[in-house]
């Protein structure tokens, strides 16, 4: 009987696409109740009071994700300044006493009675999206510096606002996703060069602005020197993943979630995934990052036009960095940071978001038979105004 079974109309790219987003949702809600059981009971008086938002962000997250691979993402480009604008409203808003939520001294919250998401989340796929129509509608100008200037100043923009937050970790994130979109555009030799001498110079500038960086920076080269203070979190965090060992020490038995680690349940839950599942379930969980990424990657190379894949690959660009460096941070490979792990850490504005973004991705590869390409309908354009 299963030999009459046909696969041949089944596609194994987007079943690809939504088995790890689902693998890595439903992990993601497992670890944040293990993370956090015991702060929430402490805290809220109800251990699962993160596991419940987390639930219904990932049910959110998986409408957001259906309805966007059914809309098509071509006529989303009409919206580019709009989306931008909305994004500078929302990053503005944080700012305002009532609306912005302040926490541990940052404010980079709004909040709606008991609805709080993180407009930064927003921001960063709002400017790969913006990037993309800007780049396919100016490819041919692109060695021009004056065609890069309304990235440069959209990103610019948003990065000033996170910045002030503060939230340096978004900021550099955004950074090193518009400096990708730009290459992936085709951003010339001089202007790469340029641009990254001047990143150079702007993140160790941000550094010295802010005193506590620089503690953070110190307790990077040696978190032993404050055990108590700026190095506390990176030290339990490696007293986590050295304690999981190859195989962990089991699912629910984590030690260092019991107030030793802190944030446990978000930026550093890949330290609680270290301690109970080991260096083989951390090799695992990346592995599902990584074939994810390769077939969003696999999306934007077989795209109908240029916009698609530079959305595509943008998408995929932004789960790329932002697990990277989560990861980084985690290990101690990087200097601390503030970095949700994405599609795990809890959070459910940023759930909700990355998995809108894929179900975009989605629908580029639904429409990537489609003959249509905006840049020849722009030469079509041009010529007609020629010939008149």
């Amino acid at each position: 009987m299963l030999k009459n079974i046909k696969f041949k109309n089944f596609n194994w790219l987007v079943f690809g696409v939504i088995a790890c987003v689902v693998f890595l949702t439903a992990f993601g809600c497992v670890m944040v109740y293990s993370a956090s059981f015991y702060s929430a009971g402490l805290h809220f008086n109800n251990k699962y009071h993160f596991l419940i938002k987390q639930v219904i962000g990932m049910i959110l997250g998986l409408i957001a994700l259906v309805s966007f691979s059914f809309i098509n993402y071509r006529k989303l480009i009409v919206f580019k300044w709009w989306a931008v604008l909305v994004s500078l409203v929302l990053l503005i808003l944080v700012f305002v006493p009532v609306i912005g939520v302040e926490n541990y001294g940052a404010k980079r919250w709004i909040g709606f009675s008991f609805l709080t998401f993180q407009p930064s989340e927003i921001a960063k796929f709002v400017l790969v999206f913006f990037c993309a129509v800007q780049l396919s509608q100016n490819y041919d100008k692109i060695k021009n510096f004056k065609t890069l200037l309304p990235m440069l100043a959209v990103g610019g923009a948003f990065c000033l606002l996170v910045i002030l937050e503060p939230n340096m970790s978004i900021t550099i994130c955004m950074a090193i996703i518009l400096f990708i979109m730009l290459f992936l555009g085709g951003l010339s030799k001089k202007h790469f060069y340029y641009l990254f001498g001047c990143g150079m110079v702007a993140i160790p500038t941000l550094i010295v602005l802010e005193p506590y960086r620089i503690k953070r920076i110190m307790a990077f080269v040696n978190p032993w020197a404050s055990p108590q203070g700026e190095g506390f979190q990176l030290i339990q965090s490696l007293y986590a993943l050295g304690g999981g060992g190859l195989f962990g020490v089991g699912l629910f038995e984590s030690r260092q979630k019991f107030l030793y680690l802190p944030f446990a349940e978000s930026d550093f839950i890949f330290a609680i995934i270290g301690e109970e599942i080991g260096f083989i379930g951390c090799t695992f969980v990346l592995l599902i990052f990584a074939v994810l990424i390769y077939l969003l990657i696999k999306i934007a190379r077989c795209a109908s036009d240029r916009y698609g894949s530079l959305l595509a690959a943008g998408i995929a660009s932004v789960i790329a960095v932002q697990t990277l460096l989560n990861v980084a941070v985690v290990t101690g490979s990087i200097p601390p940071t503030g970095l949700p792990l994405p599609f795990i850490s809890a959070g459910s504005s940023s759930l909700i978001v990355f998995m809108a973004a894929v179900g975009l991705c989605l629908n580029i590869y639904k429409n990537r038979n489609q003959n249509y390409f905006l840049e020849t309908v722009k030469s079509k354009k041009q010529n007609l105004k020629s010939l008149r």
